[in-house]
Order: structure tokens, then sequence, then C-alpha cells
């Protein structure tokens, strides 16, 4: 099937932009906070009151994707979980936000903030400033993390108020860009093995007085991008993710609120739907930057003038052929794609923005990694399949 084809049979004709607020990943900590009497001020879920909490992020367990596996039988005890009634105050599901990309995910999580006011927009942007792309997963040494993203965070609120937090994660993620931008002030665990952070989990929300425990898993996704999430791997990985979870659940003190949800879901792209930009130089004409990612491309302009700007545009609304929604910056901030936008992060947007809609993909071969180009899942648009995360609670 060819890129270049409209094939829109069966797609969302319009995107899925959330309405930021409870329905959406921002709303998490802040409930949590909530019931752990510490009020943000922010919109939050309405969670029960509780001694202490746990929540529990899978980098790209997808709504979808989770009820496709659970309909399969391959996760058992998150199929306990659907399958109870939600706890009063709660939804089974949330939407993420603009991109559907961890950076951006996470920023939202640890602020409560839509993604226009804490500034963590994609995979990749561009540093207004410098007229560079920053990667807003691995850094570079010319970003302070806490001067792109200044706003506070709730882990940040909750320390101030008595409540002890601890971030568990990947040991490379101490002091990385992204935590200190989006989840600083809590204390930070790393170890490399989900079983190892579960007993972390575990070891933390056994002492005394007031805490929040979060507990981040990467593999999933990681899975996801390589196999496929339709493929034995994904299924392996996620198995054994559950399986580590039921074994957190039994062991959780009484009087523990345990949370599960994720930043993403994700799509699996076959080559034959990716359009390749190097295949059509003509595409690149009057584009000074590519950022975003494969399935939400951010074109950063040469000239900045709004005909130059929609010329760009009509130009890949043309090539994508009906398989993506493409805005001009202005448009997408109109249509809310990224809730409020603060003034200080509205040049890392992407003069145009074109997002994938069904199977599609936007790639460049020339300035792709291999590892890249062979990636078979993907996210970041405003799909339902990509905007909508399990919600999943539990009390101990």
């Amino acid at each position: 099937m060819s890129a270049n084809v409209p094939q829109t049979k069966g797609m969302t004709q319009s995107p899925v932009v959330p309405q930021y607020g409870p329905g959406t990943l921002g709303a998490v900590l802040p409930g949590l906070a909530a019931a752990l009497n510490v009020d943000t001020g922010q919109p939050a879920i309405g969670f029960p009151q509780a001694e202490r909490v746990c929540l529990v992020l899978i980098d790209g367990l997808g709504a979808e994707l989770l009820a496709e596996a659970v309909a399969d039988g391959h996760a058992p005890f998150l199929a306990g979980l659907m399958a109870a009634d939600p706890l009063p105050g709660c939804t089974p599901t949330l939407r993420v936000g603009c991109p559907t990309t961890t950076a951006t995910s996470m920023g939202s999580l640890g602020t409560g903030l839509p993604p226009g006011q804490h500034g963590l927009l994609g995979y990749q942007v561009r540093d207004p400033a410098r007229g560079v792309l920053v990667n807003e997963l691995r850094w570079d040494p010319y970003t302070d993390p806490i001067d792109w993203q200044p706003r506070r965070t709730v882990f940040s609120r909750l320390a101030a108020a008595g409540v002890e937090v601890t971030n568990i994660g990947a040991a490379e993620f101490a002091g990385s860009g992204l935590t200190m931008a989006a989840h600083r002030g809590a204390d930070f665990i790393g170890f490399d093995e989900l079983a190892d952070r579960v007993d972390a989990t575990v070891a933390s929300m056994a002492k005394p007085g007031p805490r929040l425990t979060y507990l981040y898993w990467g593999a999933v996704d990681a899975t996801g991008h390589e196999f496929g999430w339709r493929s034995a791997n994904w299924t392996t990985e996620l198995r054994k993710v559950d399986a580590q979870l039921a074994r957190l659940a039994a062991a959780l003190p009484a009087g523990t609120l345990l949370v599960v949800t994720a930043d993403h879901g994700m799509v699996d792209v076959p080559a034959s739907r990716r359009l390749d930009i190097a295949a059509q130089p003509e595409l690149r004409r009057g584009i000074a930057i590519l950022g975003g990612e494969p399935r939400l491309v951010q074109l950063y302009c040469r000239d900045a003038a709004p005909g130059a700007v929609a010329h760009v545009a009509a130009r890949f609304a043309d090539a994508t052929g009906g398989q993506a929604w493409v805005r001009t910056r202005d448009q997408a901030i109109d249509e809310g794609w990224f809730g409020p936008v603060d003034e200080r992060v509205r040049a890392r947007i992407g003069d145009v923005l074109v997002a994938a809609r069904g199977q599609f993909a936007l790639i460049d071969s020339e300035i792709m990694s291999k590892r890249g180009l062979a990636l078979i899942g993907h996210h970041g648009s405003l799909t339902e399949a990509e905007q909508l995360v399990p919600l999943l609670t539990l009390q101990a």
C-alpha cells in the first residue's frame, strides 16, 4: 500500500484533542496528593483518602493495547483490576495530551500541567535561543532542565508538605534531564531489573508516615518499538510485568492505594505505510529543521511568515494524502492541542505539525538512524490508540 494514497476508511475524521483537566494524565498526581491531604490547587482525579500511595507507570501500555492483551488472556492480574468497579471518583481510562510521547507525558504527570505550560513538547523540539533540536529524553549539556521547565513539580509540593516521595526507575535516570525537569523533588532509587524495582517499592511502602512511591518501567514501550506491540516479544514482556505487579500488590501494607497507568499507547506501522521525505526532496523546500517523531512531525520553517508556513503545510497535506492531520502552529494552538500555551514555550512548537492517522508515519531516511528506521511500533499522534491509557486502582 503506497503511503501517498489516501487510506481513510475506518479512521477518525478529526484528531482526538484532550480536554485538559480531571480526565487526563496530568490530573493523576494532584489527585494522589489530595488523597494524602495535600491540595495542589490543580485539576485532580477524585481518588479516595489513603495513608500511603503507590503509583506505577508502564511506558507504552495504551488502553487499547491492554484491552486486546487481556481479551487474549495474557495479563490476569491487570485483567482483574480492569474487571473491578472503578474506585469512586475514578474513570477506567485517561487521555495523555499532545504529543503522545514519553517526555511530554512525563511533564504533564510530574507538574500536573498541560504541555503548553510545562513546555516539554515532544521527543525532539527546537530550542528557539540556539536554533538546534533538543532531545527531551536524552538532553544535552547546553540545556538546563530547570530553566527549560521551571514550573513546580507535584513531587516538590508533596515533599514540602511533609510527604516522603520516592521515585524508582532505571539507574541511568538519576539526575537526568527529564528527571530534573519533570520529577524533581523526590528521592531517587535506581535499579535495572523490574523485580528489584518492585522490591524497592515494597520496602519504601513499608515505612511509617505519609508517603508516595512512584515506580516506572519502560521495557513494554521499548519492546513494542522494536518488535511491534502485537509481537510475541511484546506479549512476553507484558506477562512479566503482570506477574511483578501481582507480586507488588500482594506485598503492599494495609491502607495503601495502588494506581497503575501509562504515558501513551502505540501503533504498529508497516514499512509500506511510511512516507520517506528523502524520496521526495521537494518536501524539504522551506524546511530548516525537522523535529518531533514519525507519528507527529514538527517542521521548523526557514521563513516563518504566515504565507510561507501555509505553503509548507499545504505541500505536506497534499503529500500525505489524507493520512495525516496537518496544522500550522497557530491552528494547533487554537484547536487546543497543547492546552493553554505559555509565551516562553510557543516557539518550541513546530511551524507546521504533521500528525499521523491510522497506520502511517513520516520518516526521513537521510537523517534517521538505522535503528530508528527499523522500529515497528510508533506513537506521538492524536488517535485513540495513542491517547487513551488505563487508570487501574486497588486499595490494599
